[in-house]
């Protein structure tokens, strides 16, 4: 009698079968994960603005005339990624956007949404 090793054809397509759907949930996670952080960055970068933001008020007595250079240069270095949308006396709003969603918050009270400020 003759012993032949090896694998059957449907052994090796139930391997490839499984392999296949392990690929599939790993790259479902995968963009899932893009997604979180680019929304965590968007976040970051209108929090990290806020306090310059708030030191330009209490210097200026109001947030006309702010903007994302002058709060660079003159309150925090760090301030990067958003755009000053608005600012009046006594509110303003900010925009970040990452992998093409936009976050907004209009200030001093307001929380960060995807919403556009009004």
């Amino acid at each position: 009698m003759r012993s032949e090793d090896g694998f059957t054809l449907i052994e090796v397509l139930t391997v490839l079968v499984v392999m296949a759907i392990l690929l599939a949930v790993a790259v479902g996670f995968q963009a899932g994960a893009r997604e979180r952080a680019s929304t965590a960055a968007a976040k970051a970068n209108i929090r990290s603005a806020v306090p310059a933001i708030e030191a330009y008020r209490a210097d200026h007595a109001t947030y006309a005339g702010m903007t994302e250079a002058v709060l660079k240069s003159q309150y925090s270095p760090g301030v990067s990624g958003i755009v000053v949308v608005s600012a009046a006396a006594d509110e303003y709003c900010v925009r970040a956007t990452e992998a093409g969603s936009s976050w907004f918050k209009l200030g001093p009270s307001g929380q960060i949404t995807q919403t556009a400020c009004s």
